[in-house]
């Protein structure tokens, strides 16, 4: 975080950037994530760390690197990661906001990469990138960049149900404000902020290259998550009820549970297909009942 050049000019050529990372229960992981961070080439970022109540050791992690680095720490009884994000931003002064998570590793130069393209591309509201997949220890799994820049508009990100992760994510600060924040009621928080941003017109896009390394593991692969995944959805396009790409974007939410659900509860599957009118219908809904139909584990 430290650069050769006066302050006001760093401000100037390098926007602030708030690093906002909630945390919940990541003993295992906090310390790699944050390093990750804390490493970053940019000359003019803050970190603020929230812990959202973790019963584990997590603060005495965070609170032990604390003392090796400058940084900002926070406490707060457990609310979910959307109101920890809220709590972050109640603290932080960048122009730019990144939210990675506590358990995956954000790549080498991504802080720049995508600072240096919001700057040139001042319309853009909400930036992500690419991500490997890796493994508990850190082992890569797969993942690879892609060419070309995605934009995506809301009826899109509506359509399709597609968000932006948060973990790879970069927001304009005054995008994020002008949205009102999180919802702290909807407790997954990449999609609820990516339809709100879209809704509002700033540009959201993608770029190809690898920005962060997405950590597979048990506490994020929960068998019945799915199900929480599907209410929160639902509650993130309820706004836009009356907008021409809800009933395909519901249709898309429905799918993603059955993914799960025609595995390993059949019975949720079913009830999931009879809320869904068959004229709603589409390929991967068919797939999804092949899957219940005739595969039997």
């Amino acid at each position: 975080m430290s650069n050769s050049l006066p302050a006001a000019e760093i401000s100037v050529e390098y926007p602030l950037i708030s690093v906002l990372v909630p945390c919940y229960n990541r003993e295992r992981y906090i310390e790699d994530a944050l390093l990750s961070i804390l490493e970053q080439d940019y000359p003019n970022f803050e970190l603020i760390v929230v812990d959202d109540g973790s019963q584990d050791a997590s603060i005495e992690r965070i609170e032990a690197l604390q003392q090796r680095h400058d940084f900002q720490f926070y406490r707060q009884a457990n609310q979910g990661v959307s109101a920890a994000l809220n709590t972050a931003l109640s603290h932080a002064r960048g122009e730019l906001v990144a939210t990675p998570d506590s358990d995956d590793i954000m790549m080498p130069g991504r802080l720049s990469l995508q600072a240096r393209y919001m700057k040139e591309h001042p319309e853009v509201g909400c930036l992500g990138g690419r991500v490997i997949y890796i493994d508990a220890d850190g082992k890569r799994l797969k993942g690879e960049p892609r060419d070309g820049v995605r934009r995506y508009s809301f009826d899109d990100l509506l359509g399709k149900a597609i968000a932006i992760g948060a973990t790879v994510a970069m927001y304009r600060r005054d995008a994020i404000e002008r949205a009102g924040g999180y919802d702290p009621e909807i407790r997954i928080q990449d999609f609820q902020m990516s339809l709100k941003i879209a809704h509002l017109g700033y540009r959201v896009e993608v770029l190809p290259d690898v920005v962060s390394g997405y950590r597979r593991h048990e506490g994020n692969l929960s068998k019945t998550a799915y199900k929480r995944q599907l209410d929160y959805d639902r509650m993130a396009v309820a706004p836009y009820r009356d907008h021409p790409a809800y009933a395909a974007g519901m249709t898309c939410i429905v799918n993603k549970a059955l993914k799960q659900s025609v595995v390993g509860d059949k019975g949720y599957a079913w009830s999931l297909l009879l809320q869904l009118p068959p004229w709603r219908w589409n390929r991967v809904t068919w797939r999804r009942i092949r899957h219940l139909l005739f595969k039997f584990r």
